[in-house]
């Protein structure tokens, strides 16, 4: 009987072992959906922007209804109101838009951790700015004039330029937790009251 002879079983079956081992583990070492969550948010924030070639490319065409939010300032929402269709007549008639277009790099995070904003928060920044503008800060809303990551409306209320994601995060910011008290009740507030 020769050497391979005598090994040749028990050989065979620690490969058919070691096959089934790796069988019945393998579902096991699958990524839960809360893995490929976190793995598709942290790809989406890195990911570095790159400016389209012309300006119909940035138009967000949102069909989500307008909402009439109960406030005691309705003077203030009415010239806020007026001031957006100024705005979005000037938009129309100037193909250049008036603040000038973002031509930079960078990623989400790199601009969200510039605007000041905690990293606690930015999953909360990342599904609300991944709805209004798929993070895209030259996106422009073509009936109302909104622009930038958060669709600022009017665009001429973000300090500096409303197209610069810098800028339009730290004016979201303060938005937000001005107006909701934190990120995380401005994101309650967008997912009650939109539809999806």
């Amino acid at each position: 009987m020769s050497f391979w002879s005598r090994f040749r079983a028990p050989l065979a079956a620690v490969v058919v072992a070691g096959f089934f081992g790796t069988a019945v583990v393998a579902p096991f070492a699958m990524p839960s959906p809360a893995d490929a969550e976190t793995m598709a948010f942290q790809t989406r924030i890195n990911q570095q922007f790159v400016p389209n070639e012309s300006l119909e490319a940035d138009l967000v065409y949102a069909d989500v209804p307008v909402l009439k939010l109960p406030d005691p300032e309705e003077e203030r929402l009415k010239k806020e109101a007026e001031e957006a269709a100024k705005a979005a007549e000037k938009a129309k008639a100037s193909s250049s838009g008036a603040a000038p277009r973002y031509t930079g790099g960078g990623s989400p995070a790199e601009w969200m951790a510039a605007a000041g904003i905690p990293e606690s928060d930015w999953g909360y920044v990342d599904y609300i700015a991944s709805r209004e503008s798929t993070w895209n800060p030259n996106a422009t809303n073509a009936s109302s004039g909104a622009c930038g990551l958060i669709q600022a409306l009017p665009c001429s209320k973000v300090p500096g330029n409303g197209y610069d994601p810098v800028d339009n995060l730290r004016w979201a910011n303060g938005y937000a937790v001005g107006r909701y008290g934190s990120w995380a009740k401005a994101y309650d507030f967008w997912t009650s009251n939109h539809w999806w």
